[in-house]
């Protein structure tokens, strides 16, 4: 089995900055590739970021871009660094782990979860 826990969440004022972290325990993930999505009240589960096994290939969302960067500690951690945070970044942040060969944004493509961590960013 696999477990994935993130951290890292809080309440942050507009305009400043947040560093998720994801500890990942169980099966090696050296080859899969790892997420962090978000989901608001009322809204479908989005993924903000993406990342190959090798760190080489990233994807964002166009909400997000210039203001996430995803990493990855080989298969033991990933991270999620947000600057510039503004209110619609509010949601509760999950991160994810899919075997799934290509970089994907694709809920449905990634097999384990995290429980989530709340972002709550004031106005």
């Amino acid at each position: 089995q696999v477990a994935l826990v993130e951290s890292g969440g809080g309440l942050v004022q507009a305009g400043g900055s947040l560093k998720l972290s994801c500890a990942i325990s169980g099966r090696t993930f050296s080859r899969y590739g790892l997420a962090w999505f978000r989901q608001a009240p009322g809204e479908e589960r989005e993924c903000m970021a993406a990342i190959t096994w090798s760190g080489g290939n990233t994807y964002y969302a166009e909400s997000v871009k210039g203001r996430f960067t995803i990493t990855r500690d080989g298969n033991k951690n990933t991270f999620l660094q947000m600057d510039g945070l503004k209110p619609e970044d509010t949601a509760v942040y999950y991160c994810a782990a899919t075997s799934y060969g290509v970089l994907t944004s694709i809920a449905a493509r990634y097999t384990y979860w995290g429980p989530g961590t709340q972002v709550t960013v004031s106005s």
